[in-house]
């Protein structure tokens, strides 16, 4: 028999915590399915003891092919860091659960200081089917089945009627049944009846039945419905404020009444829940998400200033976090805030407020980059009025740098002292920078930058940032003087730059596999479809609005789905009235790619700062743990990279079985120009872990994050990937040519997928051919060439390297 439905009831206890680490509590998270889980809390009264866990959960099959849960311990106090740190993972699947039959069964996790946790569960089916149509749960069985196992007088009855509750809701949700509605409607109140009024949940409790009495007003309109739900809703805030349920019933009335002051209170009530102080990080921010899409679907007016709540308290939340990964895990914990800073901007140009939306942007994307780089801001001009200040900010931002972790400590206790002392140090800085706030021209020290600050990125020429929203999909050019110019995409939505991203990634695998002289016509039509329905609507605005000079330099900054695309080389592949060719983008303008606006101005603040240049060459031809092939050709293209320096500049070459990682850690912290050619791995589960592949380890991403060496230059990364970041992810911009940039690195050749190793090298030939040609009477390298060189070698190799190879590099920095 197959089982199509299926319910689960677990029950855990015996859950041993570490001997002298005693948690705040002991979570165990279930996904109920894609989008939703469960969260069961346990208080902990002894280290050496077992744990109760008496809590029941209903789960369908339908939902998830798989039980998947994680048990967290939060080994702080306060909310402000409930989800704990992952202890023990379960992946099991559904049959592997039900041999065990009715018996209880442990499952160990590793040890934590020489403990063993251990949990203890029974699985029991509450339904099973054979019929594809069958309904989701069968009430005569979900009910008497769970309640088993929770009798009348039991002292934890409530708990499970609260999520017989829920399990009956989502099936309501799912199909629509009236019947079950009134029975979640019953199972809540009789829930409440048996729960203490003291009890810390009776907040869910009442929001819960408040929400069924909102979709059951939905049906009947009946008033007495939405009066019982906002009572409900302002008895939830008598037991926790912070939590202001009663905008559910608010928006629930207003929908069927369109009555604007309850849409008014509503959002009044959004704001004050996500700025409610003694709520912690994590639920303020999904009361801020939820507080923006609601004013994104009634085009309310507070939307603008539900995405710039929502920024802070992703800053703040994120700030807390003591190790750089765990502030990526804390930044993309909510999946439904990945598209919000697209969404904000959008926002904006849809006002007509563009200086907004660039602002908006720029603060919401690449978070972990404006975070890292807080603790190295330079202090020259702050150094002149208060060098006492300058020099403690200083301070603690370096002690700040050196206590941050950057991987999982394997010894618990140190790494809760160490995230301990993070924050204690953090509260310091923040004070230190308020202080700073507090002097003459500092008003806005390490704050978002305003819009004024941010076109300092465009004083070479105009910044181009494409927004891909699921609201609308438009441009917007940050011109070197003046206000912003808004460029409508009016023929492309989301969805049609996913088939884009999508198609590009098709045609990029097949052409790897064909002769390099066939014609490329399925990248063609791709380029084409770029060229007409962007790029030349951004180059007419260009030309007719900003008046912009051929061959001048422009930067592009993409956005979500935008990153995936080849947007440098957009080409209409027709001609002229004439026979002549239509120029290309590349025919036009020199192109170059920036993260963030910020990354820019960062880099070219840096260039007041120039060092006499040195040039590294480091190869590595293996592929690393045996996995891919060699790069037979990375010896000769180091051969030729050194013959094309200039001989005035001192120069080292790295290979075979120097090119450690070690080695070249060290080759980029001595030399201000570095040509890298390696294998290359973008990480897609965590980019922080993309590597370069060396001989002996792996030279991360983290490695080079963890260098501050501003004196650098120039990097060429003849390697796969470089320039490409997480796909879940796109607006944190986290990849390998980012890292470089940050660490110091002002101009930054990097890769957008696989290179072939034997054709790359014509396109590094007349890279540096171009690199080098008319060098100053000094003969002093000058980095800001990078673009122009590059630009001139994809068309110099036309006849020798394949489109797609041609395409693969791209320009990042000044």
């Amino acid at each position: 028999m197959i089982l199509n439905t299926l319910t689960t009831v677990i029950n855990g206890k015996n859950l041993r915590v570490a001997s002298g680490r005693i948690p705040a509590g002991i979570y165990i998270f279930i996904n109920v399915d894609s989008k939703r889980r469960w969260k069961s809390t346990i208080s902990v009264l002894s280290p050496d003891e077992s744990v109760a866990w008496g809590n029941t959960v209903t789960l369908s099959s339908h939902a998830s092919p798989t039980l998947s849960s994680e048990t967290r311990a939060s080994f702080e106090l306060g909310r402000m860091l409930s989800g704990g740190e992952v202890i023990g993972k379960l992946e099991m699947s559904w049959d592997e659960l039900l041999d065990h039959g009715d018996e209880p069964f442990d499952l160990s996790f590793p040890p934590v200081c020489s403990v063993h946790p251990s949990l203890t569960l029974k699985a029991a089916v509450v339904q099973a089917c054979d019929d594809h149509d069958c309904i989701l749960f069968d009430r005569e069985c979900l009910s008497p089945e769970s309640l088993t196992l929770r009798p009348p007088g039991h002292p934890h009855r409530d708990t499970t009627l609260n999520n017989l509750a829920l399990a009956l809701d989502t099936r309501y949700d799912k199909l629509d049944i009236d019947e079950d509605l009134n029975e979640v409607i019953d199972w809540y109140r009789e829930s409440l009846r048996l729960m203490r009024p003291d009890d810390l949940e009776r907040h869910v409790t009442l929001h819960n039945l408040s929400s069924a009495l909102c979709s059951h007003f939905t049906q009947t309109e009946e008033n007495e419905d939405i009066e019982e739900a906002i009572t409900l809703g302002h008895k939830s805030l008598a037991t926790l404020s912070s939590l202001h349920p009663h905008r559910e019933a608010h928006l629930s009335r207003y929908e069927i009444l369109h009555d604007p002051a309850d849409l008014s209170l509503a959002m009044e009530n959004f704001r004050l829940a996500s700025r409610h102080p003694t709520q912690g990080f994590p639920r303020r921010i999904i009361e801020a998400v939820d507080w923006a899409r609601e004013a994104e679907i009634h085009q309310h007016e507070s939307a603008l200033e539900a995405y710039q709540t929502c920024f802070e308290l992703f800053d703040s939340h994120v700030m807390t976090r003591w190790s750089i990964i765990s502030r990526r895990e804390a930044a993309t914990a909510f999946s439904d805030a990945r598209s919000l800073p697209v969404d904000a901007a959008s926002c904006a140009i849809r006002r007509d407020d563009l200086q907004r939306a660039v602002e908006l942007m720029e603060q919401g994307r690449g978070q972990q980059w404006s975070l890292a780089s807080r603790l190295r801001t330079p202090l020259e001009d702050l150094g002149s009025i208060s060098p006492e200040v300058a020099r403690k900010f200083l301070q603690l931002s370096k002690y700040l740098s050196d206590t941050q972790g950057s991987a999982a400590n394997t010894d618990k206790a140190a790494t809760d002292r160490a995230a301990t002392e993070y924050r204690r140090l953090t509260r310091q800085w923040e004070t230190v920078a308020a202080e700073i706030r507090d002097l003459p021209d500092f008003s806005r020290f390490l704050l978002p930058p305003l819009y004024g600050d941010l076109q300092a990125a465009a004083r070479q020429g105009p910044v181009i940032i494409l927004v891909a929203s699921q609201y609308s999909c438009s441009v917007v050019i940050v011109p070197t003087s003046g206000d912003p110019h808004h460029v409508p995409l009016p023929s492309v939505a989301l969805a049609d730059l996913t088939n884009l991203k999508d198609g590009f990634a098709r045609a990029i695998r097949h052409a790897s596999i064909m002769d390099p002289k066939l014609p490329r016509n399925d990248l063609i039509v791709l380029l084409r479809t770029v060229w007409n329905e962007i790029m030349l609507l951004i180059v007419n605005v260009l030309q007719h609005d900003l008046k912009l000079k051929f061959h001048s330099r422009i930067w592009l900054c993409p956005t979500a789905a935008f990153t995936s695309i080849p947007l440098q080389a957009a080409h209409p592949f027709r001609r002229n009235a004439d026979r002549s060719k239509e120029p290309c983008l590349e025919d036009l303008y020199i192109c170059s790619y920036t993260p963030t606006l910020s990354a820019l101005v960062r880099s070219r603040q840096m260039m007041k700062k120039r060092v006499t240049p040195s040039f590294a060459t480091i190869g590595q031809g293996q592929s690393g743990a045996g996995k891919g092939k060699a790069l037979l050709a990375v010896d000769s293209e180091l051969e030729l990279v050194h013959k094309l320096v200039p001989a005035t500049t001192n120069r080292i070459t790295i290979s075979g079985d120097a090119a450690t990682r070690a080695g070249a850690l060290t080759a980029l912290q001595e030399n201000t120009w570095v040509h890298l050619a390696c294998h290359g791995k973008q990480d897609p589960t965590q980019p922080y872990n993309s590597h370069f592949v060396m001989k002996d380890e792996h030279l991360t991403l983290l490695d080079i994050m963890e260098r501050d060496i501003p004196q650098t230059e120039f990097a060429f990364l003849s390697a796969c990937h470089t320039a490409v970041g997480d796909e879940d992810t796109p607006d944190e911009v986290i990849h390998l040519a980012a890292g470089l940039q940050f660490s110091g690195f002002k101009s930054v050749i990097g890769t957008l997928w696989q290179v072939d190793d034997a054709v790359a090298k014509h396109v590094v030939e007349a890279f540096y051919t171009y690199m080098f040609t008319d060098l100053n009477d000094d003969g002093i390298m000058d980095c800001t060439k990078a673009a122009w060189a590059l630009n001139c070698a994809t068309h110099a190799v036309k006849t020798k390297v394949p489109l797609e190879q041609r395409m693969v590099f791209v320009h990042i920095g000044v």
